[in-house]
């Protein structure tokens, strides 16, 4: 079973990444930011909760994002694997994945991080923003707070993985494409 983590700030691809990952290898995407979209549009008292983190760039309470993570994976047990795309988020989310996983005697196999610097990736979130009409996407300010969210708690992850072996960089700069056969080789290696 092959489980992948797409690792990056908002913008450098992830989903776009997610979607291919999930056609060429039949994976379950698993996307927080779809799951939590789904709630705020549906005005649920959860989607509410979420929507005030957002709109302060804030991450999402863990246990909110872990329970619905859980009842995605439960309702997919005989999946090829699962690509999970903006999460986890904090050390906490992500020692909790590991035990989850354990739990259906699942690991992560290997946790692809995108690289893309600040100013590319302000530009592609509000071009996201202008396109989708994602509300959290469409000011700077917030963008460049979840940045900053990012860096300071999504972004010691690295570690975590990197102690765990598991953990590669590439470049999300450069056609979709391109940077989509980098991903696949380095999963090559893995499976």
């Amino acid at each position: 079973m092959l489980n992948v983590i797409l690792f990056g700030p908002p913008g450098a691809g992830k989903g776009t990444q997610s979607k291919k990952l999930e056609e060429k290898y039949n994976l379950i995407h698993i996307s927080t930011g779809d799951l939590l979209f789904r709630e705020v549009s549906a005005g649920t008292v959860l989607g509410q909760q979420a929507k005030e983190c957002m709109l302060a760039g804030k991450l999402v309470p863990n246990e909110v994002v872990i329970s619905m993570i859980e009842n995605k994976i439960k309702s997919n047990q005989g999946a090829a694997g699962f690509v999970f795309d903006g999460f986890p988020r904090n050390q906490k989310q992500a020692q909790t994945l590991d035990q989850l996983l354990s739990a259906y005697r699942l690991s992560i196999s290997m946790v692809v991080s995108l690289e893309v610097e600040t100013n590319e990736l302000v530009r592609r979130v509000l071009q996201r923003g202008s396109e989708k009409g994602r509300f959290d996407d469409q000011n700077e300010s917030i963008i460049r707070s979840r940045l900053e969210t990012y860096e300071q708690e999504t972004l010691p992850l690295a570690a975590y993985y990197q102690k765990q072996e598991k953990f590669v960089n590439i470049s999300g700069l450069g056609s979709v494409e391109g940077i989509f056969q980098q991903i696949c080789t380095k999963i090559q290696v893995v499976s």
